[in-house]
């Protein structure tokens, strides 16, 4: 109480208002410099990944998509519309060959510009052909039981490796007819129910549109899909000159063990020839740059592992640095690899016209690198957290974090639990009927979706008893009961911070204010402008800091230095006179927790002082008791 008096009383009088200390001051000049490193890396990196990205690509991916997968054909059938054998060849023979042959120009004029190329949507080069190949699997390599196996003769299963079909078949006399291997560099194509390797049985398609019309004719005639066929791939590739953007394009038909067909597609509109305006190559000195950043990165990094040993892995910033730099090391490799492979393998894939150019394979790792950056954008902005936790409203989200997450992992159990145990009586009740939940990961997403309210709820109604009840309890105990503790451990745990955040002493760290001194600084130094008496004080104040702490007095006794050890840093009060001004007193107060420090020192010298007191008191008496014991012996 007399110290809450003591404040206020010193309060009124302007004297208390929260300052920073000088160490404080010192660290957050170092938080600063740290943080301004840290955004020019975090720009550099925003360079690095948005420079080759754009809009354009969008636009590109879907003219293309629009055309090859939208466009019908007289009979109306279009690639998404394709159920069967023949209505793929009809796609094939018509939509198909109607986009990749664009040999005229508005108004069904030939122009000598087109030297036999084709230009699709007039603006889009057709590098080299287009190829088409499958993939088959051999027969009697799945197990029938034994009642049907006098009713069937042959048996297909699903595409797996060791069942795929790679003798000669058909007319035996091309390319077409015999298995061709791929590199061991080519990757494969994870479908939707198989995962594909590279090579097969291939051909490809004639630049002249009557040509290739023929020869999916006489493919079709002789029989090139089989019963044993279980995926066709349809790659080709075009070239922007308007964009510098390559569009890779990948046809994917699916004939699954079921029957039937099931239609895919990837397109990828990338920039493969990286560096060629001005613009690119200063995103080339940008990527130099961020490789010099994480090179030192990663020795700081091992200085602290160094440093700090096993303590460095208690920090969760610690493993996000780890893991920033890790994905970091991953982007560049991919980046090196494929600049080299565009280097060595572009003049050889654009040599022949007449062969089809695998610039599928470039893209894939393009895409890789592209996730890369994307995934170290996203960590490195999460970093930034870092360096805003001086502020109170950050330092309590990040306390209610911390305090609940024990809380959370125990509640996370919990939720999982009842989660997936719906999710498997969902899959095993509503798999054969509904698509959403055909798969467990499915069932997964859709019961995600019903916590967020984006469901239709007839689709379960396949089911009318066992449907409405697994709808009804999974809303009420996952929704209702198990989202709303969530959100409750949360909400105290927050109450609670907020309570002791409170309770504690105003210790705002305002980054703005010392930005400003600085910029004040700078103009002083560049005599734009006159110093402050603000400014002054304030450097006044620094170096009586840095002088009391480097420099201790030595009038002190042993105990005291004893103390002055225990208790920390020296603190000063410092009371104006009458005639200060405010904004003096202000600059040459001591925050509220250091008033605190020097009541508690200011107590512990009066109870020593006590002490002192009623030590010379005991001798008074002692002497005096002395004194009067050697008078009588006199006597």
């Amino acid at each position: 109480m007399e110290a809450a008096a003591a404040e206020q009383r010193l309060s009124g009088a302007g004297v208390i208002k929260p300052r920073l200390s000088y160490s404080g001051e010192l660290e957050l000049k170092t938080t600063l410099r740290e943080l301004i490193v840290y955004m020019i890396f975090l720009f550099t990196l925003c360079l690095v990944a948005f420079g080759m990205v754009s809009t354009k690509m969008f636009h590109l991916n879907a003219v293309m998509s629009r055309l090859f997968l939208e466009e019908s054909s007289a009979e109306g059938i279009n690639f998404n519309s394709i159920r069967n054998v023949d209505d793929f060849w009809k796609f094939a023979e018509g939509p198909l060959l109607d986009g990749l042959s664009w040999d005229k120009w508005y108004g069904n004029v030939t122009s000598d510009l087109q030297e036999n190329r084709s230009h699709i949507y007039y603006e889009n080069l057709m590098l080299g052909v287009a190829q088409v190949r499958q993939l088959k699997v051999r027969n009697k390599t799945c197990a029938a039981y034994s009642h049907f196996q006098n009713f069937t003769e042959d048996c297909y299963p699903s595409y797996r490796y060791n069942a795929e079909d790679k003798s000669d078949f058909g007319l035996k006399n091309g390319s077409e007819w015999k298995y061709t291997s791929a590199t061991s560099f080519s990757p494969w194509y994870w479908g939707d129910v198989g995962f594909y390797r590279s090579g097969g049985f291939i051909f490809t398609l004639p630049k002249s549109k009557e040509k290739s019309r023929e020869k999916l004719e006489f493919l079709r005639k002789n029989g090139w899909l089989t019963k044993g066929t279980r995926v066709v791939f349809i790659d080709f590739s075009t070239y922007n000159a308007n964009l510098n953007l390559f569009c890779i394009i990948r046809l994917v038909v699916e004939f699954p063990a079921t029957g039937g067909v099931l239609t895919s597609s990837r397109i990828y509109s990338v920039k493969l020839l990286r560096y060629v305006s001005f613009y690119d190559y200063f995103l080339a000195s940008c990527e130099i740059a961020f490789c010099v950043f994480i090179i030192t990165f990663i020795i700081q990094e091992l200085i602290e592992i160094k440093n700090l040993k096993m303590e460095y892995f208690k920090s969760v910033w610690n493993w996000l640095d780890l893991l920033l730099v890790a994905v970091s090391i991953l982007a560049i490799g991919f980046n090196i690899y494929r600049t080299m492979a565009v280097f060595l393998l572009m003049e050889k894939l654009l040599s022949a016209e007449n062969v089809y150019p695998d610039f599928y394979f470039l893209a894939f790792w393009q895409i890789l690198y592209d996730n890369m950056i994307a995934i170290c954008v996203f960590f490195a902005f999460m970093k930034i957290f870092k360096f805003v936790s001086f502020n109170k409203t950050m330092t309590q989200l990040s306390s209610t974090l911390s305090r609940c997450a024990s809380n959370i992992c125990g509640f996370a159990v919990m939720f999982f639990i009842i989660f997936f145990a719906y999710a498997q009586f969902g899959y095993l009740v509503f798999g054969s009927q509904v698509e959403d939940f055909s798969t467990f990961p499915n069932c997964i997403f859709s019961q995600f979706r019903i916590l967020l309210g984006d469901f239709n709820f007839l689709t379960i109604e396949v089911h009318r008893i066992l449907g409405p009840l697994y709808f009804i309890s999974f809303v009420f105990f996952v929704f209702f009961i198990l989202v709303n503790m969530f959100l409750a451990i949360i909400n105290d745990t927050y109450t609670e911070v907020k309570a002791h955040f409170a309770e504690m002493p105003s210790q705002d760290i305002h980054i703005k204010d010392l930005v400003r001194q600085s910029c004040n600084k700078t103009l002083v130094k560049l005599r734009l402008k006159k110093p402050d008496v603000e400014d002054l004080q304030s450097k006044e104040f620094s170096s009586t800091e840095r002088k009391d702490i480097s420099k201790p007095s030595k009038r002190n006794s042993g105990n005291e230095k004893k103390s002055r050890l225990r208790k920390g840093r020296k603190h000063h009060l410092m009371i104006p006179p009458d005639n200060t001004e405010p904004g003096a007193a202000s600059q040459s107060s001591v925050s509220r927790a250091e008033f605190q420090q020097l009541l508690g020192y200011t107590a512990e010298l009066e109870e020593e002082l006590n002490n002192a007191n009623a030590k010379l008191n005991r001798i008074m008496k002692s002497m005096q008791q002395m004194k009067e014991f050697s008078g009588m012996t006199d006597k």
